[in-house]
């Protein structure tokens, strides 16, 4: 996984990992995240991809928008 840069200081966010269709996110508290483009949605996925790789937006974005719609979790 790769370290998220966290630009804006306050994300909960840790790290991530870019597959083609999807990403997995871990979050600080150690829950990993699975978002696929099957579940979540393409322009989601993508968009998320894009904050993660920007080090800034994925938390709130993930929070705003995205929600519960994940495909899997686990710690």
């Amino acid at each position: 996984m790769q370290r998220y840069s966290n630009r804006g200081g306050n994300s909960n966010v840790h790290s991530f990992e870019l597959v083609a269709d999807s990403i997995t996110v871990r979050f600080n508290d150690g829950a990993y995240y699975l978002y696929t483009s099957a579940i979540t949605g393409v322009v989601h996925v993508e968009k998320m991809k894009q904050l993660a790789l920007a080090g800034q937006g994925l938390n709130s974005y993930i929070g705003r928008v995205v929600k519960s719609n994940f495909a899997r979790k686990w710690r």
